[in-house]
C-alpha cells in the first residue's frame, strides 16, 4: 500500500474544500452526465463481476446494474448537486458580554475513507456526498464488485481531471485486506473510515481500526403485528418490506405477532408465496400456518436477531407490547423497526421505547434510505448514537469548528 496515497487526498481535500458552492455543484453535474455516457462500459465490467458469482447469491442483486440502475445513479447524482451547501453553515451564533462573537460553523471532514461489499452504485453516492461535503474519499469495495468499482472509479477520476481539478478527490483502494488495513490505520491521514456492509465487515473494522468509525449497514429489522393491527395494512407492508429488496439492510427480518391475531397469520402472510418466502415460524405461528402457507419450517433460536438477506423470515409470537419491545430490543441492530397498530397509546409508546435509528408506525421499513428522506443520497444508515444516526447524507459528514471574532479582547 502506497502511504503517498493518503498524502495526495489530503492535499486534493484541501483543493476541494477552496471550489466553491457553484463549482463544486457544476463538476457533480458533469459526473452525472459522464455516467450516463459511460453505461455501456458500466455494464461491461458488471457483467464480468456478475458471471462469477451465482444469481442465487443474496449479493447477486446488490451486485447487479442494469441501465435503469445506472440512470437511477446519474439521477442521484444531480439530486446531490440540487441540495443546499452543507458547508459554511453557522449552526449557531453567541455574543459573549464581552464581544466576542462566537460562531459555530459546518466544515469538511478531509478525507473520508467508505469500505463496501458487493454495491457498485455505493460508489457513487459516496463520490457525490463527499465531494458536495467538501472531503475526499477512499472507495474500498469487495472483490466481487472489482472491475465495475475500477470502472466507476475511472469514470469519476476522468470528470476531476477534465475539470481541473486533483483525480484524488477520489482513490480506489486495492481489494484486498492489506489496502482495508493500512486506510484503519492512517491516523492523522484519514479522518473518518465508514464500513457499509455485513456485521462480520463491520466487526472487523471497528477492531482494527485506528481511526474514528461511524459503523452503518446490518439491518436486523422487526415489524410488530399488534392486536389492534389492520390486516390488509399489515399484509401489504409486511410483503413490501420483506420482497422488494431482501439483500438490502432495510428489508424485513422477523415479524413480531400478537398471540391475539395469530387466527389472521394466513391472511397476513399468504401473498409471500408468491415470492416463495421461506417462513422460520415459532411452534405457535407454526401451528397457525401449517396447512395454510407452503413455504414453512420450525424456527430454531439462532433465527431470532439474524439478518437474513435473503427470502427467509422468522416470526416471534409474543402475548403483549411490552413483550414485544423487551423482545425487539434485545434482537435489534438499532436499524429500523416498525409496529403495524390502530391504538394510538400502543403506537406511541413503540415510537418512544424501541432503540433504533430509524422507527416507523404503519410504514414500511423499506423506506430506511437517504432519497427516500429526501437527503439526495446516503453512505450508509449509521445504528450508532455518536454523531450521527440514521441515513449519513450531507449533514452527517461535514464536521464543524467555532470561529471567534473580537476587537483586542484579552483574558484576565
Amino acid at each position: 500500500m502506497n502511504r503517498n496515497m493518503f498524502e495526495q487526498s489530503r492535499i486534493a481535500a484541501r483543493e476541494i474544500a477552496a471550489l466553491g458552492a457553484e463549482r463544486i455543484d457544476a463538476i457533480l453535474l458533469s459526473a452525472a452526465d459522464a455516467v450516463e455516457a459511460h453505461a455501456e462500459e458500466l455494464l461491461a465490467a458488471n457483467a464480468t463481476d456478475c458471471a462469477a458469482l451465482d444469481p442465487s447469491d443474496p449479493r447477486y442483486d446488490r451486485l447487479l446494474l442494469t441501465g435503469q440502475r445506472i440512470a437511477d445513479i446519474a439521477e442521484g447524482m444531480r439530486a446531490v448537486a440540487a441540495l443546499p451547501s452543507p458547508l459554511d453553515v453557522t449552526l449557531e451564533s453567541i455574543t459573549r458580554p464581552n464581544g466576542l462573537l462566537i460562531r459555530k460553523v459546518s466544515a469538511p471532514f478531509g478525507v473520508i475513507g467508505v469500505i463496501f461489499e458487493a454495491r457498485p452504485n455505493v460508489a457513487f453516492d459516496v463520490f457525490a456526498l463527499c465531494f458536495k461535503a467538501g472531503s475526499a474519499c477512499l472507495l474500498k469495495g469487495g472483490h466481487e464488485a472489482a472491475a465495475t468499482n475500477a470502472a466507476a472509479a475511472a469514470i469519476l477520476r476522468g470528470v476531476l481531471e477534465a475539470n481541473g481539478v486533483s483525480p484524488d478527490a477520489v482513490v480506489l483502494l486495492d481489494a484486498g485486506h492489506d489496502a482495508a488495513l493500512a486506510m484503519l490505520r492512517a491516523r492523522g491521514e484519514v479522518d473518518l473510515v465508514i464500513p457499509r456492509g455485513s456485521r462480520r465487515l463491520i466487526d472487523w473494522v471497528r477492531e482494527n481500526a485506528l481511526v474514528p468509525v461511524i459503523e452503518t449497514g446490518a439491518g436486523v429489522c422487526h415489524t410488530y403485528f399488534h392486536s389492534s393491527g389492520d390486516i390488509a395494512t399489515g399484509r401489504d407492508i409486511i410483503y413490501n418490506a420483506k420482497t422488494r429488496r431482501p439483500g438490502v439492510c432495510n428489508a424485513l427480518d422477523c415479524l413480531v405477532v400478537d398471540r391475539a391475531r395469530l387466527a389472521d397469520l394466513p391472511a397476513v402472510c399468504y401473498h409471500m408465496a408468491d415470492r416463495r418466502v421461506e417462513i422460520h415460524a415459532d411452534d405457535e405461528a407454526y401451528a397457525a400456518l401449517e396447512g395454510a402457507y407452503p413455504y414453512l419450517c420450525r424456527a430454531e433460536e439462532g433465527d431470532f436477531g439474524r439478518e437474513w438477506l435473503d427470502y427467509k423470515l422468522s416470526i416471534r409470537t409474543v402475548g403483549s407490547l411490552e413483550e414485544a419491545m423487551d423482545f425487539i430490543n434485545t434482537h435489534t441492530s438499532h436499524h429500523s423497526e416498525c409496529i403495524i397498530a390502530e391504538n394510538r397509546e400502543a403506537t406511541e409508546a413503540f415510537l418512544r421505547d424501541i432503540d433504533a435509528a430509524c422507527v416507523y408506525a404503519n410504514v414500511s421499513t423499506a423506506f430506511t434510505d437517504g432519497a427516500q428522506f429526501g437527503f439526495g443520497a446516503e453512505i450508509g444508515i449509521s445504528t450508532q448514537k455518536l454523531h450521527a444516526r440514521g441515513p449519513m447524507a450531507l449533514r452527517e459528514i461535514c464536521t464543524y469548528k467555532y470561529l471567534i471574532t473580537g476587537a483586542g479582547q484579552t483574558r484576565q
